[in-house]
């Protein structure tokens, strides 16, 4: 799901858990590539860049996006 999408969904969701219910938000870090390349770039010193996932819930309905 694209940012500004995602943010207007999360804003949603926290109107609605504030009346009633709880929600969850959590971020986790991507490097999308596999762990033997990882360490092959890491061994050489390459830089290594990294996603981040976030994810939110209510319990009912869930978002995502990365970034």
């Amino acid at each position: 799901m694209q940012v500004d999408m995602f943010l207007t969904k999360l804003t949603s969701i926290c109107k609605r858990s504030t009346e009633k219910g709880s929600m969850w938000v959590t971020m986790k870090r991507l490097s999308m590539k596999c762990q033997a390349r990882l360490k092959k770039m890491a061994s050489k010193g390459e830089p290594v860049e990294y996603r981040c996932l976030v994810c939110a819930t209510d319990g009912k309905r869930n978002i995502s996006t990365s970034k």
